[in-house]
């Protein structure tokens, strides 16, 4: 179902001569995308899912289908040394109309500035064209006073985005050239906390000297800009996949979300930290919100696909790993997982067919059989080799646990899943919940392997009060009724829908509210949106006019513009769905 107040921003198309500004369209639209995810009650799909549209000629009635909203905002890119030139126009999918464009030419020194009025411009024609719901008075804040820094940090995000070794280097190495022009950048140095965060548990490069490098760009980013998501997000990775703590996992997650409720790796998060705890409807609800703002991630339905499969429901969890690997067919740990439905649901020719030529065929098809076959014994020499193995070597899936488990080798297998418990290895965080370990859960000793300090009755179920802001308040009854009728005199009596640039502010201003409270009160007095009130008048107009004799030598796009209306696209479909039939139909009837 798609929701009416929603968007997604497809990437800028680099209108400039140099290719390599790819890199700062990119990076503009990303900007925007997380600006607008500030605005409650408007739903703004992630980046992952936007740009999954790149370069690519696709419908916008069908991309806006896929993702679930009901208006796109494209546009493109111009940089020339230090100008810049952005247009943007918003598309309502359902009839593929260009409600709004504009044209913005700024100095490049004037970047944040721009990006602040783009995106409050972009949420206000969304609000004027969807219903109301409340903006903020700035969207973008200045994260650097250095316009050349801004953009070897764009440069450097680019690149880490690319998810490689190599890439990641390189961009850590522009996120060393940002700071060393702004000192005081603190997304550039939590950027690299990341980056270094990933390379250590990654292994590419020493753990201790990855950690110790993470920790130091902390440190200094937390004296910067505590407020950034960022920064309770950089303790959620000590807190969860280091620590294994997950009550102050939940409290810094908690605090990732108050900043921005959509933010993807808090979400993510909650639901991995839920699923770990065997909350699993919690879990769901997280995985389809990480959906809903981000429905092409492959990662987002494996995780959905995690939470079904520790929930037995093979078929489902199959359906949704499925997905995972169309979006991403190198998406390793979702290979794996659809190798453990496969076994659970005994679909062994199908299991044969997709393990073809793969790593660890040894260890999948003896799992196999130990599931659903006769055999219990695990050849000796397939545990030596496992003995043998380096702990670098450590599988991404512990199947050595998985077949001793259900094997004669319980005590073995026990004492290796105690082994990597006590390094926290992040393979078998859910090893409460794996079916495959089943049959060590009454193992002495299993219940004390490791006991969460977060339990069921520590998470406050958030209130209908809680989850939506009551927007009740902001006028009352008495106040809505008094400035309805204010309204609708000021445009009886002074006809400022004849005005083709007519804004939310000016009608706002006369009445001596903003624009909040005036899209509230449109809202609440009229159950519509600003834009079809306004419409509504001016297409009353036209049908006044047009069927005066007087105007006969004017045509019907002259009258539509003389009654407000300023572009012939938004006339034509409001007209057509306001009366039945087009306007040239109903000037044939009405004058016959």
């Amino acid at each position: 179902m798609t929701n009416t107040k929603s968007i997604a921003v497809l990437p800028f198309v680099n209108m400039s001569n140099d290719k390599d500004n790819e890199y700062f369209c990119d990076g503009i639209t990303e900007e925007i995308i997380n600006a607008l995810t500030k605005v409650d009650q408007l739903k703004v799909i992630a980046r992952t899912s936007s740009f999954a549209f790149k370069g690519k000629d696709v419908d916008v009635r069908d991309i806006g289908s896929q993702l679930g909203v009901n208006t796109i905002l494209e546009g493109s890119i111009k940089k020339s040394q230090d100008r810049v030139r952005i247009t943007a126009q918003l598309i309502d999918v359902e009839d593929g109309t260009h409600y709004w464009s504009k044209r913005f030419d700024r100095e490049l020194i004037d970047i944040f500035d721009l990006e602040d009025e783009i995106s409050l411009a972009i949420a206000e024609e969304v609000r004027n064209n969807s219903g109301h719901f409340e903006i903020q008075e700035h969207l973008v804040e200045k994260p650097t006073t250095d316009i050349n820094a801004y953009q070897l940090f764009l440069k450097g995000r680019s690149l880490q985005l690319q998810w490689t070794p190599q890439s990641i280097k390189e961009a850590i190495s522009y996120y060393d050239q940002a700071i060393a022009m702004d000192k005081n950048y603190a997304k550039a140095y939590y950027a690299n906390l990341q980056c270094y965060g990933l390379m250590a548990m990654w292994g590419y490069i020493p753990y201790e000297k990855g950690i110790e490098l993470a920790i130091n760009n902390l440190l200094i980013a937390k004296e910067l800009d505590p407020s950034l998501p960022e920064y309770p997000l950089s303790y959620v990775g000590k807190f969860f996949w280091e620590e294994w703590d997950f009550k102050n996992a939940f409290i810094h997650i908690n605090k990732v979300l108050e900043i921005n409720p959509n933010h993807i790796d808090g979400l993510e998060a909650m639901a991995e930290l839920f699923m770990a705890l065997g909350f699993f409807e919690e879990a769901l609800n997280y995985a389809n919100k990480l959906l809903e703002v981000d429905p092409l991630s492959a990662n987002n339905h494996y995780t959905l696909a995690h939470i079904y499969y520790y929930k037995n429901q093979w078929e489902k969890a199959l359906e949704a790993v499925n997905y995972a690997l169309i979006l991403n067919p190198e998406l390793e740990l979702a290979h794996h997982l659809k190798c453990f439905c496969l076994i659970w649901l005994n679909k062994r020719q199908h299991f044969l067919e997709f393990i073809h030529n793969t790593s660890l065929l040894a260890e999948k098809k003896l799992l196999f059989e130990l599931i659903n076959g006769e055999q219990m014994e695990v050849p000796a020499k397939i545990i030596e080799k496992w003995s043998q193995r380096d702990d670098k070597e450590t599988m991404l899936v512990p199947y050595d646990v998985f077949i001793l488990s259900n094997s004669h080798h319980k005590e073995l297998a026990f004492s290796r899943l105690a082994e990597m418990i006590d390094q926290r290895r992040g393979q078998i965080i859910n090893y409460r919940q794996e079916p495959f370990l089943q049959p060590l859960h009454k193992t002495k000793g299993f219940d004390e392997l490791h006991r969460s300090n977060l339990s069921f009755s520590d998470i406050k179920p958030q209130t209908e009060e809680e989850e939506e802001k009551s927007t009740s308040t902001i006028l009352s009854d008495a106040q809505i009724k008094s400035l309805k009728e204010k309204l609708l005199t000021y445009f009886k009596e002074e006809e400022p829908y004849l005005n083709q640039q007519l804004s939310l502010k000016f009608v706002a201003e006369f009445l001596g509210l903003n624009t909040n409270k005036m899209s509230f009160l449109i809202n609440q007095a009229f159950h519509t949106n600003y834009n079809d009130f306004v419409n509504s008048y001016r297409l009353n107009h036209f049908k006044t006019i047009a069927q005066d004799p007087k105007n006969s030598h004017l045509t019907i796009l002259g009258l539509a513009y003389d009654s407000g209306f300023n572009s012939k696209s938004v006339f034509n479909t409001y007209f057509k769905k306001m009366e039945g039939v087009t306007p040239r139909a109903w000037m044939k009837a009405s004058l016959s």
